[in-house]
């Protein structure tokens, strides 16, 4: 064998020029030739044969060098040093608004809710909880069920919208709840003020609209669990949801399960229409109650089309305050003492099935919107059988039933025709049927149509100024059906006789209403500071129960009759909101005022019917104004200072209550919060300490037959913390809450049981736990 005396070895080591450390993986590439440096930053060439040979030297980051190597006998060891390349990239801009600016940008007062907000003040209604906010308060109805009030009114001059559908239900009864899951909600906002411009009739005071939830991340799943126990009703509950995403679709799901007793009170008496009933251990007996959900939800998501279906169900069991039910207790049978558990009659079972569908499509300059919805809601109110006037006993224990469907689509298309210029012109359909059942009638069967088409233009003057203004007109058809009692009542002939007939208590009547909306506003950003001015003008239809009523409520103990001749409600108003943020310190102000040309309202008359004072539906001219304040400091370490105060004015400015105020009318309130943080201790993560001390005014602006109510004050604690319990990634979050420290005895003037006697919630102990994961 013969061995070429000319095959030589290249040896060497690459480095930083910079930092003089060792290069791993720098490609030496020549003719033929190829090596790698290894983590010391060395390489060999083996084979090479005599003469001048050229290197390529490359590496990510680095410069490439190109050298030439003369190969031969007692070559020594190459050291190569590269230098730091820097890349020129191209000005990329990323254009975009977090929901705080744009909510600031809009001339529109309002107010967005996280989920830490929601979270952190959970009570047991989703109004309750959102009560602590400045402007928004209650109509309670026994321990598990409220209806929103903003400024003042509720019913349904408040619109309650989930993911873009108004919820529909039987909101315009005193004792008929909000029939919505709150676990899982995370984010709301709340409109003060009229909004019918983009939500049509029942926006006519305010919105509370609860908003889709993001999009969970590609190929993720997550998850919680909340725990829940109450002291006062001895409540327990549990709400689990989860939601995962591959890489277009994604789902998510909820289950929800409460069950509570008879709540408590601070006292062991009531007097309602001058009869006194004792309290056993200050339960207000036959207020437990039962309340299952569920909620499952899929879509798809894409780069210019997002599409979500929910399909959710509500369905609860709640009794009825028994002393409160026509004064039916007093010959009652039933032991409402045996057990703080039961449901006993009378008591309400509501179920509220609803599938909505959100679709946004992109297409180059247009954000296409479409929201479609389907509502069913069945409720039925059972009572004793008792016979009433001229009614005999009934047949069962079913008093009343409401079975409502509700066909919903919206249509929005957003555009900009100019860069200054954020366009959005939509249309609103709704077909509503409602069907009654029971041998107590209140209201009639009917259908009910609306249709609104409405366009609305936010102008960019420049960054810090933006103009609103915005134009809607609404047509509407109630159909109501006609109704005989079932039973016959005597009358007199005009020859003297007796006749017993069948009494109508309802006709078939169509109505139709038609009106305008619009709205105009500014806003002006000053450095730290938001100005904001919006003058609107919002209606209201008139709702079938002030339309054609006639029948008894017994929740009232009152006949309550309407008026086919009421006129839509028009309302005019001007609202200003200052707000002024820095790191440290916030104060806002928010004013209004209100003008209705025609409120409608129930007035008492001097008639009675069976012994039953007759209720009117009637309308007059309203003057209201008012406000909130709002104050935050955090100047402290660990310490935030929260303080709010809100007062609403009204009088009634013609008809038979002229110079009164109106039913349910907030006193003046403020709300005084301090929250403070610990460091960690023990196995205890981030505990806070909050205190919140509301003071109420007494409210001596009544209408009869109203009564005054008198000021209180109440402090409620709650303290929040972590423990990594079972050693997750997610720590358990835990709450403990006490509620009325001082088992003050007091009177919300907007709560309903107010009316008849009823104190609100005595002291109560809660623990809520969340565990994510």
């Amino acid at each position: 064998m013969v061995f070429a005396q000319d095959s030589f070895q290249i040896k060497g080591i690459v480095a930083s020029s910079n930092t003089l450390q060792p290069l791993e993986g720098v490609n030496i590439i020549g003719k033929g030739l190829f090596s790698v440096s290894s983590a010391s930053g060395a390489f060999t060439i083996k084979a090479v044969t005599k003469g001048t040979h050229t290197f390529t030297i490359s590496h990510l980051g680095y410069t490439t060098q190109t050298i030439n190597v003369d190969v031969g006998p007692n070559m020594e060891a190459l050291k190569i040093f590269l230098d730091e390349s820097t890349t020129a990239l191209h000005e990329i801009q990323v254009n975009g608004k977090t929901k705080k600016r744009l909510n600031k940008e809009s001339p529109v007062v309002s107010q967005l809710v996280s989920k830490e907000f929601l979270t952190t003040n959970r009570e047991n209604s989703l109004m309750q909880t959102l009560s602590k906010i400045p402007g928004v308060s209650t109509i309670n109805i026994g321990s598990g069920q409220s209806k929103p009030v903003i400024r003042g009114l509720g019913f349904n001059r408040v619109a309650v919208v989930q993911n873009g559908i108004k919820h529909e239900a039987q909101q315009w009864g005193n004792d008929h709840g909000l029939e919505i899951d709150q676990y899982g909600i995370e984010n709301i906002q709340i409109v003060k003020g009229p909004a019918a411009l983009v939500y049509g009739s029942d926006a006519i005071a305010g919105v509370v609209d609860i908003q889709p939830n993001a999009i969970p991340s590609r190929h993720s799943f997550n998850g919680e669990v909340n725990l829940l126990g109450e002291s006062n009703n001895d409540l327990i509950g549990i709400s689990t949801g989860i939601e995962a995403r591959g890489h277009n679709w994604f789902y998510r799901g909820r289950l929800t399960y409460r069950d509570y007793a008879d709540y408590k009170v601070p006292t062991d008496k009531i007097n309602y229409e001058n009869y006194v009933f004792t309290l056993q251990d200050n339960n207000l007996r036959n207020t437990a109650g039962k309340e299952a959900n569920a909620s499952f939800s899929m879509g798809y998501v894409s780069d210019r089309i997002t599409s979500e279906t929910t399909i959710s169900n509500v369905n609860a069991k709640n009794g009825f305050f028994a002393n409160a039910h026509g004064l039916e207790v007093r010959t009652s049978t039933i032991d409402y003492d045996s057990s703080n558990r039961d449901v006993d009659l009378p008591y309400h079972k509501v179920n509220h099935f609803k599938i909505t569908n959100n679709t946004s499509i992109t297409l180059d300059n247009h954000s296409i919107n479409v929201d479609l919805g389907f509502q069913n809601n069945i409720r039925e109110e059972r009572s004793e059988p008792t016979p009433h006037g001229y009614m005999p006993t009934p047949p069962n224990t079913k008093e009343r039933g409401f079975h409502k469907n509700t066909f919903s689509l919206n249509v929005k298309d957003a555009f900009q025709p100019h860069k200054q210029h954020q366009v959005v012109a939509g249309v609103n359909l709704e077909f509503q049927d409602n069907s009654i059942s029971g041998w107590g009638f209140l209201i009639p069967e009917y259908t009910r149509f609306t249709v609104g088409a409405f366009a609305f233009d936010q102008f960019e003057i420049h960054s810090d100024l933006h103009l609103l203004a915005g134009l809607r007109y609404d047509f509407g058809q109630i159909n109501s059906k006609s109704y005989f009692d079932w039973y016959r009542t005597p009358i007199n002939n005009a020859n003297g006789s007796t006749s017993n007939v069948y009494l109508q208590r309802a006709q078939d009547k169509t109505l139709n209403f038609g009106n305008l909306s619009a709205s105009v506003g500014l806003s002006y950003l000053l450095k730290n500071t938001t100005f904001k001015i919006n003058i609107g003008k919002s209606f209201r239809m008139p709702l079938p129960n002030e339309l054609a009523s006639d029948g008894v409520n017994y929740h009232m103990y009152r006949y309550e009759q309407g008026n086919l001749d009421l006129d839509p409600e028009e309302s005019y108003q001007l609202d200003l909101d200052i707000d002024h943020t820095t790191k440290d310190f916030s104060l806002g102000i928010s004013p209004f005022v209100n003008f209705f040309e025609n409120f409608i309202y129930l007035n008492p008359t001097s008639n009675y019917y069976e012994t039953l004072q007759i209720y009117e539906y009637t309308q007059n001219k309203v003057f209201r104004a008012g406000g909130e304040l709002r104050a935050g400091t955090s100047i402290i370490n660990n310490l935030q200072l929260d303080a709010s105060a809100e007062y609403v004015y009204s009088r009634q400015t013609s008809g038979p209550k002229e110079g009164f105020t109106i039913p349910f009318s907030p006193p003046l309130s403020g709300l005084f919060s301090a929250r403070y943080q610990f460091k960690n201790a023990f196995f205890f993560k981030q505990p806070q300490l909050i205190a919140d001390y509301k003071i109420t005014a007494a409210q001596d602006e009544i209408v009869p037959p109203e009564e005054k109510t008198d000021g209180y004050q109440v402090l409620n604690m709650s303290l929040l913390t972590q423990i990594n319990l079972f050693k997750t990634k997610q720590p358990l979050d835990v709450k403990f809450k006490l509620n009325n420290v001082f088992n003050t005895k007091y009177f919300d003037h907007t709560s309903f049981y107010r009316l008849i006697d009823v104190p609100e919630a005595g002291r109560n102990i809660s623990i809520a736990l969340t565990q994510t994961f």
